[in-house]
C-alpha cells in the first residue's frame, strides 16, 4: 500500500474540490478528506472544521509544483465579527469561525 502525505489543509471546500479536479486531470490521484465535518460549523472545534487533500507521497513533488504553477493571489480579509485578519484562502474566520464577508475588505 502506498504511502499517503497531506498536500493541503484549510476550510475553502470549493477551493479544496478544484485542486482535486485540477490534479486528477493530470493524472495524480486525491483523497479529500473532512468534507462530512464541514456541516458542523459553529458547533465544532475550529480545529475539526477542516478538509485536506492527501495524495501518495510519490506525487508529492509534482503535485507542490503544479499548484504552486497556479500564481493565485488570495488578498486577506477582515473579519465584521472580531475584526481579525485572515489569509485569503480562508472561507471562515480562523479566530471566531464567522463566514467571510467582504464589508470590510
Amino acid at each position: 500500500m502506498e504511502q499517503q502525505k497531506v498536500l493541503l489543509t484549510g476550510g475553502n471546500l470549493l477551493q479544496a474540490h478544484t485542486w482535486k479536479g485540477l490534479l486528477e486531470t493530470s493524472g495524480i490521484g486525491v483523497d479529500l478528506r473532512g468534507e462530512a465535518l464541514m456541516g458542523g460549523v459553529g458547533e465544532l472545534p475550529v480545529d475539526m472544521q477542516t478538509v485536506e487533500l492527501w495524495i501518495d507521497a510519490e506525487h508529492l513533488p509534482a503535485a507542490k509544483n503544479l499548484l504552486a504553477n497556479l500564481d493565485v493571489v488570495h488578498p486577506q480579509w477582515q473579519c465584521v465579527q472580531c475584526n481579525e485578519v485572515n489569509d485569503g484562502s480562508f472561507e471562515l474566520c480562523w479566530q471566531c469561525s464567522s463566514p467571510r464577508s467582504e464589508q470590510h475588505n
